[in-house]
């Protein structure tokens, strides 16, 4: 069982590795950090939206944004589109699950805030309606993801595409890049 511990640990480097040697995926981490840090300079908001793991993600870089991550520093308005559920339950029944991150950004959303999107597929029906809002609306897209890019993707600011086709990989770096880019917005904010 120790082997399969050091399989996961190791195949979990190989993906961060590949990463790292892959310039335009650092530049485009970078982007989608210097595109949140802008917005939230301007009074804009950040929203994060996924299913599943990827709904943890979104969840988990909102509480770096509104509390903190490395500094004491103000809050910053984020919020992630799957914690209310009186809210989702609603949208779902009521529309159907595809629409529930839709009709939160159509509620909440204004040109110019933040949209991170966290698919591991790229294929979430809700996640992609989301996207076509935001973009309809002004905002400023961010779509976390693995290999294959998403149907929308030409709606997209940023496309961050991890190389790899295991779902958990894809998330463990999805967190890492996460941390990565609300580190940087707060080292761009709060100098």
């Amino acid at each position: 069982m120790i082997e399969e511990v050091k399989k996961d640990l190791q195949e979990s480097i190989g993906v961060k590795e590949k990463i790292l040697s892959d310039s335009l995926i650092l530049e485009k981490i970078y982007r989608a950090a210097r595109l949140a840090a802008t917005s939230l300079a301007q009074g804009g908001r950040l929203f994060a939206c996924g299913n599943g793991g990827s709904a943890a993600d979104a969840q988990h870089i909102v509480a770096e944004l509104v509390v903190k991550f490395g500094k004491n520093r103000k809050a910053l308005p984020a919020l992630a589109l799957m914690q209310d559920p009186s809210t989702v339950s609603a949208a779902s029944n009521d529309y159907g699950y595809e629409h529930v991150f839709e009709r939160q950004v159509e509620a909440h959303g204004r040109p110019g805030d933040v949209l991170i999107a966290i698919s591991t597929s790229g294929r979430s029906p809700n996640v992609n309606l989301a996207v076509k809002k935001a973009h309809e609306m002004g905002m400023k897209i961010v779509y976390l993801t693995g290999m294959e890019p998403p149907p929308v993707s030409q709606l997209c600011d940023v496309v961050i595409n991890v190389p790899s086709k295991s779902t958990p990989r894809i998330q463990e770096s999805h967190i890492t890049i996460g941390h990565i880019i609300v580190d940087l917005v707060e080292k761009i904010l709060f100098p």
